[in-house]
């Protein structure tokens, strides 16, 4: 039986980055705001190095004439209009903190919540994304405050007391992730290195994707997002990337009562059998693969049995941004090793 093996399959998605071309999806949020240019070479570089993970250090650069403010992007809160080049902004989204990184803009960031871990250096606090704290945010004195979700009417007090706020909700696809990007670029005012950032995502998850070996049949797959089973069905970012890959999920449309997100049981996994499996808690546990192995009944499944299961990193797995190149990677190189 192969080793039941872990997904931190980093170094493929570096070498696929490497040796991809440029492309991609032209779909944009705030397109009004982001004219297409062609990109250079060395855009194109810099891109896939911040794709890959080397370029999420903050930046120094400052707004050409193309960047010039205002600028109007495009929200969950509507058409959001920045007036200058912020220079105080307050993240509470993960995600949003990372991309905001990765296209230069990390010197203008002076405080993230306390999950926003990534890159190195983010000026962590103990603000919570889920239940912002209006008075701690306003005494930071930010003249743009990003967030995932309006939760507590938290856009609307925000505005009330003159701090600007762009709401960019949780991606549902690769091209939201590139849509996400070139509006954080247009905001923070690095539309350049936004498009060529964008563009070499793409590019990099396409050379991802088609490196993945047909089969002849469709590979079924479960994807634990918790020890109790939930789940995830394809109209999530994950599921989208994982169907891009020709495999079948085994959640779709088991209880539509439940969303995105369904719960499914032991049982269920156990008679659908999968032939993949892949593990990320949203809690950030990580169970052993001893664990998962001697669940009962769990050590005939095809999956186990093959040692198609896959640890993936938690952070990635439940982030949008640049390092959706890394989870792709890794998703590529366990179907690779598979095959």
């Amino acid at each position: 039986m192969k080793t039941i093996r872990q997904g931190a399959i980093a170094a493929a998605a570096a070498l696929v980055i490497l040796g991809a071309g440029c492309g991609g999806d032209d779909g944009r949020a705030g397109q009004e705001a982001v004219p297409a240019v062609a990109r250079s070479g060395d855009d194109a570089a810099t891109a896939q190095g911040a794709a890959s993970g080397d370029g999420a250090t903050p930046g120094s650069e400052q707004p050409t004439a193309r960047q010039a403010f205002p600028v109007t992007v495009s929200g969950e809160n509507g058409e959001v209009t920045i007036f200058e080049q912020p220079s105080a902004i307050v993240s509470l989204s993960p995600s949003l903190t990372e991309i905001v990184f990765a296209v230069g803009a990390g010197d203008q960031v002076i405080a993230v919540d306390r999950s926003s871990n990534y890159p190195e250096g983010t000026p962590m606090t103990d603000l919570s994304g889920f239940r912002p704290n209006v008075e701690a945010i306003g005494d930071l004195g930010p003249d743009l405050v990003l967030l995932a979700r309006d939760r507590d009417d938290i856009v609307a007090t925000l505005e009330g007391v003159g701090i600007r706020v762009l709401v960019l909700g949780s991606a549902s696809t690769l091209d939201d992730v590139e849509e996400q990007i070139l509006a954080l670029g247009a905001a923070t005012g690095h539309v350049d290195a936004a498009e060529a950032l964008s563009e070499s995502t793409a590019a990099a998850v396409d050379g991802l994707l088609a490196s993945v070996p047909e089969s002849d049949e469709p590979l079924r797959y479960f994807y634990e997002a918790s020890s109790d089973y939930h789940s995830l069905t394809s109209d999530t970012l994950i599921g989208s990337i994982l169907s891009a890959a020709g495999l079948v999920n085994i959640a779709d449309g088991v209880d539509p009562a439940a969303g995105v997100f369904p719960q499914l049981s032991a049982e269920y996994v156990l008679a659908e059998n999968p032939e993949m499996i892949f593990v990320a808690h949203t809690d950030g546990s990580v169970p052993t693969l001893d664990e998962i192995g001697g669940r009962d009944g769990w050590s005939g499944l095809q999956a186990v049995l093959a040692g198609d299961v896959v640890l993936l990193d938690p952070d990635i797995a439940s982030r949008w941004g640049p390092r959706v190149v890394e989870l792709v990677g890794v998703i590529a190189a366990a179907l690779q090793d598979r095959g």
